[in-house]
């Protein structure tokens, strides 16, 4: 009996890929205008436990549902979009565009005979030089904000049980604002704390903390709020350097 996720090779993948792209094919035809696989299959960087992503984008407006499954020994994403959504899927800049643009950038065609992957992969950064400033402002008000409020009611409580995850929770979106304000994506969510230390902006008192939160060091509570307080001051000043004030200094009504 198996035990999952099961091991598979770089070939097994790509076999399973060439199975896919054929059933998809046969099921959808002429509405079908392109398959491409992302993620770490895309970059040749995937493990023996990776799964498989892919991207099937038809000519229309659809109702084919995404689909999320393990068949054999395979863990399958495939989501699907008419061209119009796809496209403006690439261009979204939301809080997230750091850790989801890749998957644009980075795409291993299966089936594509208009190179339409060629024509997304600048899409990411379109309109990203006018829109990440406000982006980050309202996303520091949505999570980092909350998190450090949380951060703090958990030790001025004398209840330290948040304090660990509190922690990873501002270091990721910490992370993510990171790669908003330096216009890097991350190669891939696994290497994301990883790549973020080494870009030119970043708040200080992130590389500590983060550092805790890569080996796991999160059981000293008065060390790591003590560490979440220095990237929070770290973060403000990072944030006004930047020009970027998300305090308001009247009502907005």
């Amino acid at each position: 009996m198996l035990t999952y996720p099961v091991s598979t090779t770089r070939s097994e993948k790509l076999e399973m890929i060439a199975v896919l792209k054929d059933r998809l094919l046969a099921a959808y035809g002429e509405q079908l205008l392109a398959i491409g696989v992302y993620g770490s299959i895309a970059l040749e960087t995937e493990g023996p436990y990776s799964d498989i992503e892919m991207h099937v984008v038809t000519k229309e407006y659809h109702s084919i549902e995404d689909l999320e499954f393990v068949y054999d020994k395979f863990k399958i994403e495939i989501g699907f979009h008419d061209k119009q959504a796809f496209f403006e899927k690439a261009k979204k800049i939301d809080d997230a565009w750091a850790i989801k643009a890749g998957a644009f950038i980075h795409v291993l065609p299966v089936y594509d005979p208009t190179n339409l992957f060629e024509q997304v992969k600048c899409l990411p950064f379109e309109g990203l030089s006018s829109s990440a400033h406000r982006v980050m402002k309202e996303f520091m008000v949505g999570e980092p904000y909350e998190t450090m409020a949380k951060i703090r009611n958990s030790y001025h409580s004398g209840n330290h049980n948040y304090i660990p995850l509190g922690a990873n929770d501002l270091v990721w979106e910490t992370a993510k604002l990171i790669g908003l304000a330096n216009h890097t994506y991350y190669s891939t969510r696994a290497k994301t704390y990883e790549e973020s230390v080494r870009m030119k902006s970043v708040p200080t008192g992130y590389r500590e903390l983060v550092q805790f939160v890569m080996n796991g060091q999160l059981t000293d509570t008065e060390t790591v709020y003590q560490l979440c307080e220095s990237l929070w001051t770290g973060l403000n000043r990072w944030m006004e350097s930047l020009g970027l004030n998300y305090r308001l200094t009247k009502l907005p009504f």
